[in-house]
């Protein structure tokens, strides 16, 4: 008889609660939204994990590690840079043509020619292949983070503003009303 419950109670912990994994996130989601610095300080992060992206894939990952000192010295919010990092993965692809362009637009081909010429062989393919695309990405990078900076604390706000509202008029309905009697 005992054997058989604890066989019924193993399934049972053997699932897996979606339910506390989506309230986890929502859990971070409302940490995110009430970080302290304002939105201000997320939309920063935000921006600094996006601007990143863009030039972190030619540089084999190696750019991430800028989000670390850059939200420090920038005081902004970790989190959320992560998150602009890995939305910025989202929309790589087509933002990666116009870096490429960008790139061979600003880059001279002299210096190009000069890099390949007195570098070793393997360190020129990887210039050769990765400069245009580094230099894009980080003109680009700087530009989209500068531009998505505004949505973003502008999104913040309306939803701090509204939230602040909802607890005006839920304060407002518990306070009694001074009426005559």
């Amino acid at each position: 008889m005992q054997s058989t419950q604890k066989v019924k109670m193993l399934k049972v912990k053997a699932r897996y609660d979606w339910k506390s994994t989506k309230r986890w996130f929502r859990y971070k989601y409302l940490l995110l939204l009430r970080a302290k610095g304002g939105p201000s300080k997320v939309a920063r992060g935000f921006s600094i994990g996006l601007a990143i992206e863009m030039f972190t894939l030619p540089t084999a990952g190696f750019a991430f590690v800028l989000i670390f000192p850059l939200v420090y010295l920038l005081r902004a919010n970790l989190p959320a840079a992560l998150i602009g990092f890995v939305f910025g993965k989202v929309i790589y692809i087509p933002f990666s043509i116009l870096n490429k362009q960008v790139g061979n637009w600003l880059v001279p081909k002299h210096f190009k020619i000069y890099l390949i010429h007195h570098l070793p062989h393997m360190l020129s393919n990887i210039v050769r292949s990765g400069l245009d695309l580094i230099v894009g990405g980080m003109v680009v990078g700087l530009i989209l983070g500068i531009i998505a900076y505004f949505p973003v604390m502008l999104l913040l706000k309306l939803h701090t503003d509204r939230r602040k509202e909802k607890r005006r008029i839920r304060k407002d309905q518990l306070v009694p009303s001074h009426t005559n009697e």
